[in-house]
């Protein structure tokens, strides 16, 4: 019934319409793309700024914006260009390295190495009615904030404007996506992305109205046209194309599904139930008509030892002692034996209590040992093993889901080179990388063979807390024994409290060891 139940719920919270709510912490993590793309004049040694756009990174030093944000370079030797990311303490310089008016885009190339976080562009499908965020540097809520030109210069946040999708549009030349996400002046150039945080879409431009009366509507030039602008180029930016799934849609199908589980454990828990107490039963009857039949013999067996005895000792009787007296003594002998193994058949009668103890032991022994197939299906100790991901269990937005190999060894020491250390919470590796500003979370269970990596997309300042906590300890080599692991363990668990509660992605792996 409780499977029933289960699986009932399950199919209306599928046939259900799920609201798709944004989660902070993406469009958070898509804005460490962002980046002010500003245009300044050198002439006669000075730097003025002459206007300001907005862009995306596609690489560590490559940046997409609209060919119109830099179309006033042209023909003017004095002017250079600047991105200006949303964190950090400067900006670079850049030069222009493609443009393509017709589909208003332009790629810029830092002209020093940068470190930039690239965005994730979405290549699936775009649906009319899906939320959608704009972001970029709006220059009226610049002015708002009485920003210098020092200020446009200097790395600051975003600013974030929701709306929806209208359709897709061929407009000025090139494929569209019409959506409300508000923007002004300096929005251009910079992403529109989906609830995810993945890139749908670069702003363009906006509707005008004489009146001012009109609903507001706004432009963006679609993933169709900078991915193919993008592969002319050369540059291979990173891309999914994993549907969207917001952690509150997560958290309730992973709810769903444990209610299944336990559901169909308890089932199974019953069922087990239910077969010990008919092979008790069983063994019950089995075991009292041994107890009786024995008891029987038993007693049939005393009665015969009884009347031998008697019948012994009464020929013994008769026999005269100065006829044979060696005959008269081993009557008495033998009547006496018979008498004791009499008195031993009726009390070693098996007792009615032990119809219980018997039938137990009959169950014990009717259980069957551990088949070879279920010996290989047993948790491998260690071995090397391929790790699948399970998309059921799992939250994808802009990470890529390749099998994972997997050396496993009992100490905890993964492809014989990396410990992981041993918390309460099971066995564990933290991964702060310097070359990007995520941190991953690895760990895996031996008894379920599931491998899962925690992904957190941090700003600057929590990537550096992460990193500093994380080079205060040094991990242990492998073959470092339990207390070496349960001290690296401890250790971790400083970095672990300076995450956030959830992260933006979880990566779920079942594995299976390679023949």
């Amino acid at each position: 019934m409780n499977r029933l139940i289960a699986a009932v719920a399950l199919m209306l919270i599928a046939l259900a319409p799920t609201p798709l709510a944004a989660d902070p912490a993406d469009i958070a993590a898509a804005s460490r793309s962002v980046v002010r793309v500003v245009l300044i004049d050198t002439d006669g040694g000075n730097y003025t700024l002459i206007g300001h756009g907005s862009g995306f990174a596609v690489g560590p030093n490559l940046v997409v914006t609209n060919a119109h944000v830099v179309a006033s370079m042209a023909g003017r030797r004095t002017m250079r260009l600047g991105i200006v990311p949303s964190q950090g303490k400067s900006g670079y310089f850049a030069k222009l390295v493609a443009y393509a008016p017709k589909q208003d885009l332009a790629l810029l190339q830092l002209t020093e190495p940068g470190n930039l976080v690239p965005a994730t562009l979405f290549t699936g499908a775009v649906t009319d009615g899906e939320d959608v965020w704009a972001i970029g540097y709006p220059g009226n809520v610049d002015a708002a904030q009485g920003y210098s030109e020092r200020d446009l210069m200097s790395p600051s946040a975003p600013v974030k404007t929701h709306g929806t999708v209208s359709a897709g549009r061929n407009g000025h030349g090139f494929d569209s996506v019409l959506h409300t996400a508000q923007l002004a002046a300096g929005n251009s150039g910079g992403p529109l992305l989906d609830a995810c945080g993945r890139v749908i879409g670069a702003n363009s431009f906006g509707t005008d109205s004489a009146s001012g009366a009109d609903s507001a509507f706004y432009f963006a030039v679609s993933m169709r046209e900078i991915s193919r602008f993008l592969l002319t180029k050369g540059v291979k930016p990173a891309l999914t194309g994993e549907p969207c799934q917001s952690l509150a849609a997560y958290q309730s199908a992973q709810d769903q599904l444990l209610a299944g589980e336990k559901a169909s454990a308890d089932d199974h828990s019953r069922a087990e139930q239910a077969r010990r107490d008919a092979a008790l039963q069983s063994a019950t009857r089995k075991a009292e008509q041994d107890v009786i039949t024995a008891r029987e013999n038993h007693l049939a067996l005393a009665g015969i030892a009884l009347l031998a005895a008697i019948a012994s000792g009464s020929a013994g009787l008769f026999l005269k002692s100065e006829e044979r007296p060696g005959l008269r003594k081993l009557a008495a002998i033998g009547s006496v034996a018979l008498l004791i193994g009499a008195l031993i058949a009726w009390f070693s009668r098996p007792s009615i209590v032990d119809i219980v103890s018997r039938a137990q032991m009959l169950v014990a022994s009717g259980e069957p040992s551990e088949s070879p197939e279920a010996a290989n299906d047993a948790p491998p100790q260690e071995g090397a093993m391929i790790c699948v991901i399970d998309t059921t269990r799992s939250r994808i937005t802009v990470s890529q889901t390749t099998d994972v190999p997997l050396n496993w060894r009992a100490d905890g020491c993964v492809n014989n080179k990396t410990q992981y250390g041993l918390p309460p919470s099971g066995w564990t590796r933290i991964l702060a990388p310097q070359n990007e500003d995520t941190v991953s979370v690895a760990t895996y269970d031996p008894a379920s063979r599931t491998y899962r990596t925690d992904r957190y997309l941090l700003d600057e300042a929590t990537m550096t807390s992460v990193r500093a906590s994380r080079t205060a300890y040094s991990p242990p080599l492998c073959g470092g024994g339990e207390d070496a692991a349960r001290k690296l363990g401890e250790s971790q668990a400083a970095v672990l409290a300076l995450l956030p509660p959830q992260p933006n992605e979880r990566l779920v792996y079942r594995c299976t060891k390679q023949p």
